[in-house]
């Protein structure tokens, strides 16, 4: 009985491993099946295309950049000192001046009577008080005659100078060496006293006056490099330097006023125009660059989609300077590396991908680092 029992519990015991060994096996088959599928789904997937770039190696400056117009650095505007009518016009708007150079001329004869009567007058008064002074000498004249004599004569000297300053007013000349950005009268015009006639700007050198916040103030120093991007000329970068630093800080506002000097040898500069300020505080050399629009936007930290075996993974990287396009790394990336910089947003962690680029070429580098 008790053989019996053992022959049936063995017999049991047998059964439920054939069982479990069954389960097992079609297991392992469902999972190779679902792999298999996973793996047929993947190939049926078609790749996303991407455009990339690779990680180079560069030099990236840090700047602080801020809009302004151009303005001259000396700057003139030439009055009437004398109420007459314009009867000659020497130079146009765009001439360059010198200091002291004639520009217009006005109608100048009714002084140059005014100045010859005051002259007749004080040869007068001099030959009288000449003849005086002899008499005087001799005690024939009292000293109050003479006195008066002598301060009737000093105050027609005045009065004879201020008639030959007038005529000098009668030519307009040109008070600083420059250019004549505006001109504002025509010849038969009546001009009255203080009346503007022109504008005399001095264009070399051209300045840039930027209001800078003051947590920016430990950055910026006197001779420090600066480039220069106008509106009229978007394709040209002139450079520059910081001239000058106000010493102190506007409370109302909280920034302080520095005033950038533009080198313009061709002289296509003009004031007026409005562009964009970058001041050089800081350099790094020889560091690892990306197109800048090669980061995830909704990423919270900077993050790329890195080429890896034909798929693109999200890669978390640290991120140094940010200059116009390029973007300094300085963990998460090596040199040569590609990095998805359009099709971002087609894409997931491991997507497939389609490189229909050749990413950055040596001139495209180049091209980049101009930005």
């Amino acid at each position: 009985m008790r053989s019996q029992f053992k022959l049936v519990t063995f017999a049991v015991a047998l059964s439920l491993f054939g069982l479990v060994a069954c389960e097992q096996q079609s297991a392992n088959e469902n999972a190779e099946n679902v792999e298999k599928k996973l793996e047929e789904k993947e190939k049926e997937s078609p790749a996303i295309p991407v455009e990339v770039a690779h990680v180079f190696q560069g030099d990236i400056n840090a700047t602080y950049s801020n809009t302004t117009s151009l303005e001259a650095e000396e700057e003139a505007v030439v009055v009437a000192k004398s109420s007459e009518i314009i009867t000659e016009i020497l130079v146009e708007e765009g001439d360059l001046v010198t200091k002291g150079q004639v520009l217009a001329r006005l109608n100048t004869e009714k002084l140059r009577l005014e100045l010859a009567q005051s002259e007749a007058n004080l040869k007068r008064l001099q030959a009288e008080l000449e003849r005086n002074k002899r008499i005087y000498e001799k005690k024939m004249v009292s000293s109050d005659v003479y006195e008066r004599l002598k301060f009737d004569y000093e105050a027609q000297q005045a009065a004879f100078e201020l008639a030959k300053l007038q005529l000098q007013y009668g030519t307009i000349t040109a008070p600083i060496a420059g250019v004549i950005s505006e001109r504002m009268i025509k010849v038969g015009n009546m001009v009255k006293l203080n009346d503007p006639m022109f504008r005399i700007s001095d264009f070399d050198p051209l300045l840039a006056v930027i209001h800078v916040p003051e947590t920016e103030l430990s950055k910026i120093k006197s001779n420090q490099p600066a480039q220069i991007k106008v509106d009229a000329n978007q394709q040209q970068v002139f450079n520059g330097r910081v001239l000058r630093i106000s010493p102190i800080v506007d409370s109302t506002s909280g920034t302080f006023k520095v005033t950038v000097e533009v080198t313009d040898p061709n002289a296509t500069l003009r004031a007026g125009m409005f562009g964009r300020v970058n001041v050089v505080y800081a350099n790094h050399k020889d560091t690892l660059l990306v197109d800048k629009s090669a980061l995830l936007a909704e990423e919270d930290s900077p993050t790329v989609f890195k080429i890896v075996d034909g798929k693109a993974k999200k890669q978390a990287i640290k991120t140094g300077f940010q200059n116009g396009p390029l973007v300094e790394v300085l963990s998460g990336l090596s040199i040569g590396d590609q990095v998805v910089i359009a099709g971002q947003n087609s894409l997931k962690n491991a997507s497939k991908v389609s490189v229909i680029n050749e990413g950055n070429t040596a001139t495209e580098v180049a091209k980049l680092s101009e930005k």
